[in-house]
């Protein structure tokens, strides 16, 4: 028989608990966790001797107290660490809701982010939060210049519809960026049009070395030619509350169960979803940590499944 007395246990515990998870989700997870994420890839058009390390950085979201200049110099660092040759960052620097304590202004994640180093370079394409609003929603817009001038300052290659020709031990590969495909939204209508081409970014690509595209968000995939063979793409935040059993059920009615987070292919294309590292709406993440995403892209011979590790 429940008693009164068991009652009030139960929802003491019941009400203990939730605090407890509300706290991790609200706390730990998105501001004290940080992942590795590994992939290897090997699209069956990939040079069988060209070994390419990648590390992604996506959805910084900068802003107090939840993604301060100190958390994303130690990003910076992580990145590092794992040696890639090539380096990318795949867009919203600004940050991402108003729970906030204050800004951290383009100048200050610039000199966060000036640490990073790698032998082909780093790059960079632009999300839709730095095109919407200055470095928190509710300041001003200014068509993406703020975020323009810190990656400059940064000494970070931003593209934004071009398509750059690298050589890595001797063999050819394009790298793409696309421009946001959400620069111009309408919060009343729901309706977006984008500052990307995708037509006029490929003319660009002037022979066969394979291709790899930069596009914050995954709406493109579907559209992209079997000429790129891997797409890395961010803005979903990986789903951000990732729910026991039910899993990120919101995320999956905007982008389909493919497009939410992790590797998928489509016929020969490969795409890669971070989860990125901030947040958006508001400052909680559950089950779907901040992270760092390493991919190695490999020629078929080295073929294996995708290997995660965090």
């Amino acid at each position: 028989m429940l008693t009164r007395r068991h009652f009030l246990r139960g929802l003491g515990g019941l009400t203990l608990g939730t605090t407890a998870l509300g706290s991790y989700a609200f706390a730990v997870e998105p501001g004290l966790m940080l992942d590795v994420t590994r992939y290897n890839i090997a699209p069956a058009t990939w040079p069988a001797d060209l070994r390419l390390k990648i590390a992604v950085i996506a959805d910084i979201h900068a802003c107090e107290p939840w993604m301060p200049a100190a958390r994303i110099r130690e990003i910076a660092e992580v990145s590092n660490a794992l040696e890639p040759d090539l380096t990318v960052l795949l867009g919203d620097f600004s940050g991402g809701h108003k729970f906030v304590t204050g800004p951290v202004m383009p100048d200050q994640w610039a000199e966060a982010l000036s640490v990073l180093r790698a032998p082909l370079g780093v790059f960079s394409v632009l999300g839709n939060h730095d095109w919407w609003h200055g470095p928190l929603p509710g300041m001003k817009q200014d068509g993406a210049e703020g975020v323009r001038r810190g990656l400059r300052q940064a000494g970070i290659r931003l593209l934004e519809n071009d398509a750059v020709r690298l050589t890595f031990n001797g063999q050819p590969f394009w790298l793409l960026g696309l421009a946001d495909q959400m620069a111009w939204w309408s919060f009343r209508s729901g309706a977006r049009r984008g500052a990307d081409d995708l037509a006029g970014t490929l003319r660009q690509v002037k022979d066969d070395a394979p291709a790899i595209l930069l596009a914050h968000e995954p709406y493109i995939f579907p559209r992209v030619p079997n000429r790129i063979v891997l797409t890395l793409c961010g803005h979903t935040h990986g789903g951000q509350v990732n729910l026991p059993i039910i899993g990120p059920i919101i995320a999956e009615e905007r982008f389909g169960p493919k497009l939410v987070y992790g590797h998928s292919t489509e016929g020969p294309r490969h795409i890669v979803v971070s989860a990125g590292l901030g947040t958006s709406i508001v400052p909680v993440r559950f089950m779907r940590p901040p992270e760092v995403v390493e991919v190695t892209v490999s020629g078929p011979a080295a073929k294996g499944a995708p290997l995660l590790q965090s």
